[in-house]
């Protein structure tokens, strides 16, 4: 059963992941070029930033 949910979890993250390249392929060449041109500590302090929502979240829900 927790796998299952594991799996299902793991398939909306594909499709929202998805959603951006498939509908709108030139904005989204774009933005991963503005933010590969961003300093490291801003990547690090956005990816930390979306670890800690997605923990958040996991704890208000399970």
């Amino acid at each position: 059963m927790e796998l299952q949910i594991l799996m299902l979890a793991l398939g909306f993250v594909f499709i929202l992941e998805g959603i951006g390249p498939l509908l709108f392929p030139n904005k989204w060449r774009r933005y991963l070029k503005e933010i590969s041109e961003q300093n490291q500590a801003v990547l690090r302090q956005l990816g930390g930033t979306l670890v800690t929502a997605g923990i958040v979240l996991l704890v208000i829900f399970s």
